[in-house]
């Protein structure tokens, strides 16, 4: 695929945050809102991408009953790039297409912006990682976040027999960010819209239904999704190591 002229283009997040977060259990709070430190996961996510060099705008789609309480968080942080926040749909599809719209409408027809799709319930995610994504689209076109399968990945019949062992060197996680051409991901749910295709279940399948390649670039392990209470207790416990190496490495300067 040609490379585009994105050197200085735009690169925008869009960042899903709508999930009421059903398995997360006993909780009064989305997922996203719920708090480690005082801040809740979706800030932490937010910061991420708010604070990466390459980042240039970022769209929340969120809860539409919580999107006052979103705002007041996003305005104490003082990011210094835009953020918008819109209200999500009935589905994970209609809300990403939310988002897309909203950014389709700042600056209509720009073929050169980059797009980076990302849950926010995944605040482990590095800047590392983002720029990885940022160049694979610049160079080769849809990009994927994945991380290496560490469990033996088995196929199953009908009846809960296996029928194929699949060597964990062939397969990967699929993780996030999901970065491509905003106008090419916007243009795809236009399509997907016209013909009734209401039920992919991320930007990459869709893109990949629509005959689009789609490369990888390899994320951190700990880039997981928080939707279970074990999920926030991982979380919890990597914050908890960084601080630790954070107090070592100044008790040792």
């Amino acid at each position: 695929m040609p490379q585009r002229a994105n050197k200085d283009g735009r690169v925008e997040a869009l960042i899903f945050a709508g999930g009421v977060g059903r398995r997360m259990g006993g909780s009064a709070r989305p997922k996203q809102f719920l708090e480690l430190g005082g801040r809740p996961i979706i800030d932490y996510t937010v910061a991420h991408f708010a604070e990466h060099p390459l980042v240039t705008g970022v769209v929340v789609v969120c809860l539409e009953s919580w999107i006052g309480y979103l705002r007041d968080v996003l305005a104490r942080r003082r990011y210094d790039v835009p953020i918008g926040v819109v209200a999500g749909g009935v589905s994970g599809q209609e809300s990403i297409f939310r988002g897309l719209d909203y950014l389709h409408g700042l600056h209509p027809g720009d073929e050169d912006a980059i797009v980076l799709v990302h849950d926010g319930v995944r605040p482990l995610i590095d800047e590392r990682t983002i720029t990885a994504c940022v160049e694979s689209v610049r160079t080769r076109g849809c990009t994927a976040t994945v991380a290496p399968a560490i469990e033996t990945i088995t196929l199953t019949d009908e009846e809960g027999a296996i029928t194929q062992v699949i060597p964990r060197g062939e397969v990967s996680l699929a993780r996030a960010p999901q970065a491509f051409w905003l106008e090419e991901l916007y243009g795809a749910h236009l399509r997907a819209q016209r013909e009734g295709l209401d039920e992919f279940i991320d930007s990459v399948s869709m893109m990949d239904n629509f005959g689009y390649r789609i490369y990888t670039v390899e994320g951190p392990a700990e880039n997981i999704k928080v939707t279970t209470p074990m999920d926030y207790y991982a979380f919890k416990g990597y914050m908890d190591a960084r601080d630790q190496r954070m107090l070592w490495a100044a008790d040792e300067g």
